[in-house]
């Protein structure tokens, strides 16, 4: 089967190339069609070749094999870790598809296909970083999937807001890009090599790790933690959620940011693991320490944001934060539930996306306060949203609790404490929209600070406000948060995806993730905190309101470019320094 690996990577690029061709002379009904139909059929491929990975599949594109030990070749390594996030992608292109069906206004005549096709070169991309095992052509298809997504981004470019969120994505993910090509020239002036497995074997080979080894370890995490949206390398991922359309908020948080979590994970495992690259305890501290800051800025952003949009933007950003912990804890168990708690995740917040989405075309706008109560009507929607809500608070057996319980395990210690507080108040924050909007609880809010992002002044990504809620926006929210509590519910599915991560991981045979007790209590207890938070906020506005120790955090996010690259500089020089103490003592 490893032959139909490219296939993954071609039948997504081939079906926009179509829709595009075709574009000027097919319907809109067609493009749809045919755009859901190819992306449908890469999804059930990726499922298939997932559980028929073990062993690994293995496939040079276009038969160039190596000789002699060297090759110019591309090689594709289907592994279930891959192939699992290449379905992941490609099940939520299908998601983000299905729910713009007939979902914006009428493009142009002539260009029915070239939204679709740019939803399935973003497909593409992702699928290629996720099972190439080249390192170069790695951040060639991150860069294919970063294009796709600044173009999408800035989709309605007589939006001057929206002009400037991609323009600030576009910046911020190619300084990223920059740091990561120049990482991988001083892997391929070391070792000669660009395929990841043998850059690993020759660093070994050179001996213990030197300043060179660093700066490239630096400059490669550099671009994924741009990608990941980790603190503090966030700034573009608020600003771009901000104006994206919606089925573009559901793929860059749902799938994208977790490609640059998997990609960490990936690169190290491959290439700086050995005796010859980075020592754990430097990836450890570094991981860890990002983890945190990540975890608590986003909690503490997302708690005080009035935009829905942004606000569930800065829950991504602190869940990223989570990730990062459990990977940087460098233990089988760990990674076992960073995948759970990445598919849970990915699941309920394309929904409470997709939900979002709804309030945007039905009332124009996506502000708290100014949306106070007018969603009465919308009840499938409300529950949707407080089940959202539930899920990244932890709620068993949602995905995300699942996940969250196996790291809790694993890390132990205060970090047990972390996830509980950053699911906490991120949930509650969900939930206090949701009390709020549908169903106009606590006293209606007046005015706000200077410093707010109101979402007032929307204009609806239909061509006018909808009266009535098209089935396919309400189907495709229900089917993911379906999926996110099959991931933690569904007997069996927790053991399927630890043997992919180990077998690809090399991490050796570990139990089965399962319930626990005290997963099962501390789950209940982060819930039930989120609950007493949202009740608190909307009944008592004043006790968990702005204060001014808050500040200096909001006015980070200024929308000016040249200080988040600024910030990017800064991110790389602290990644630098928190790895360089374990290069110092190799």
């Amino acid at each position: 089967m490893n032959h139909l690996l490219p296939l993954l990577v071609a039948v997504p690029l081939l079906g926009a190339g179509l829709l595009v061709a075709g574009g000027r002379r097919l319907p809109r009904v067609a493009a749809e069609s045919i755009a859901c139909a190819v992306s449908a059929g890469t999804a059930g491929l990726a499922i298939e070749l997932c559980l028929n990975s073990s062993p690994p599949l293995v496939e040079w594109v276009g038969a160039w094999t190596p000789r002699n030990g060297e090759s110019v070749g591309i090689v594709l390594i289907g592994n279930g870790t891959g192939l699992g996030m290449a379905a992941l992608a490609s099940v939520l292109t299908l998601a983000a598809l299905a729910y713009s069906w007939h979902y914006f206004d009428e493009p142009p005549r002539g260009h029915a296909g070239s939204f679709p096709a740019l939803l399935l070169l973003f497909q593409g991309g992702m699928c290629g970083f996720a099972i190439t095992g080249d390192l170069f052509n790695a951040f060639v298809f991150f860069e294919l999937m970063g294009a796709v997504a600044y173009a999408l981004t800035g989709t309605r470019v007589e939006d001057a807001r929206a002009v400037q969120g991609a323009l600030t994505f576009g910046v911020v993910n190619s300084l990223g890009a920059y740091a990561m090509l120049m990482g991988i020239g001083l892997l391929y002036a070391r070792t000669g090599e660009l395929a990841m497995n043998r850059i690993g074997r020759g660093l070994d080979a050179h001996g213990g790790p030197d300043v060179l080894t660093l700066a490239a370890f630096v400059l490669v995490l550099t671009g994924l933690l741009v990608k990941a949206a980790a603190v503090p390398f966030h700034f573009w991922l608020p600003d771009a959620h901000a104006v994206a359309p919606t089925p573009v908020c559901m793929l860059l948080s749902g799938v994208m940011v977790e490609l640059g979590a998997y990609g960490v994970w990936r690169v190290y495992g491959t290439v700086f693991s050995g005796p010859g690259g980075i020592p754990e305890a430097s990836l450890e501290r570094a991981l860890i320490v990002l983890g945190v800051l990540t975890g608590v800025a986003g909690a503490l952003m997302c708690w005080y944001q009035r935009h829905v949009k942004r606000l569930l933007a800065y829950s991504t950003v602190a869940h990223m934060g989570l990730f990062l912990i459990g990977i940087g804890t460098l233990s089988p168990e760990a990674d076992d539930g960073v995948a759970l708690y990445i598919l849970g995740h990915a699941g309920a917040k394309a929904a409470l996306f997709a939900c979002t989405g709804v309030l945007l075309d039905r009332f124009g706008s996506v502000d708290e306060h100014a949306l106070h109560g007018r969603a009465r009507p919308l009840r499938g929607v409300a529950v949707m949203f407080v089940l959202g809500g539930l899920a990244l608070a932890g709620l068993p057996p949602f995905g995300t609790s699942l996940g969250k319980a196996v790291i809790e395990e694993a890390v132990g210690g205060p970090l047990t404490m972390l996830y509980v507080v950053v699911s906490a108040v991120t949930g509650g924050a969900v939930l206090r929209v949701a009390a709020r909007i549908f169903y106009g609880l606590g006293p209606r809010p007046r005015g706000g600070s200077s410093y707010e992002t109101p979402g007032t002044g929307e204009e609806p990504e239909t061509r006018h406000r909808l009266r009535r809620i098209p089935d396919t926006m309400t189907a495709v929210p229900a089917l993911l948060l379906t999926a996110s509590l099959a991931v933690g519910g569904a007997p069996g599915f927790a053991g399927i995806v630890a043997r992919s991560v180990n077998e690809a991981g090399s991490g050796g045979a570990v139990a089965s993730p399962h319930w626990t007790t005290t997963g099962v209590l501390l789950g209940l207890t982060s819930t039930v905190l989120a609950l007493g938070l949202a009740a608190l906020a909307v009944t008592r506005p004043e006790l968990l309101g702005e204060r001014r120790w808050t500040l200096p955090l909001r006015h980070l996010q200024s929308g000016h470019i040249g200080d988040y690259v600024a910030w990017v500089l800064a991110g790389a020089a602290l990644l630098g320094a928190l790895a360089l103490p374990g290069v110092l003592d190799g």
